[in-house]
């Protein structure tokens, strides 16, 4: 299925830019951190969607989803921050998400979004506790887990998982 999305809807309306990034980290040695083609893509409409100026992103890796973001952005864009930001992406550290999350609700806009990154952990939020997983994902499933349980209990925002990519998270700050 995803290699359809991929082949039909993906790649054949990729920027140039992001296609070129994402073939030279292919060959990088730690290329499975580097955010999907349909995760950049859906980033980008996104953020085309809700007509985002203002934008912030935390863990970059070769700059994926950075550029993705940047594309998105309309000529009166913002390249300085100014204010609160209408989207903030997260990618980073897994063990800090939830200290992310503290800082972050009050650096959004009301009404704007923060996107967090891998929230279904390689499928390893649903693994049984006796599962064979590396040890990087086992070591950060319940980092992963947390994060997830505290959205999802978190007055401040509304919350929809989506298993795009490794799982994205987005929350849109209602207060």
């Amino acid at each position: 299925m995803l290699q359809y999305i991929l082949e039909t809807s993906v790649y054949p309306r990729e920027p140039e830019a992001m296609k070129e990034l994402r073939q030279v980290t292919a060959n990088h040695p730690w290329n499975i951190m580097t955010t999907s083609a349909d995760e950049g893509q859906f980033l980008n409409m996104l953020l085309k969607l809700i007509n985002a100026k203002n934008t912030m992103e935390i863990g970059v890796y070769t700059g994926y989803s950075l550029l993705a973001t940047a594309l998105a952005l309309p000529e009166d864009g913002k390249g300085k921050h100014n204010g609160s930001f209408d989207f903030i992406f997260v990618d980073a550290d897994k063990d800090n998400y939830i200290n992310y999350h503290k800082r972050l609700i009050d650096l959004v806009r009301i009404g704007g979004l923060i996107g967090y990154d891998n929230t279904l952990w390689n499928g390893a939020v649903v693994a049984p506790p006796d599962a064979p997983l590396r040890k990087y994902v086992r070591y950060y499933k319940d980092f992963v887990l947390e994060l997830n349980k505290a959205l999802a209990a978190d007055p401040r925002i509304e919350i929809c998982q989506l298993p795009v990519g490794d799982g994205i998270t987005l929350c849109r700050r209602i207060s």
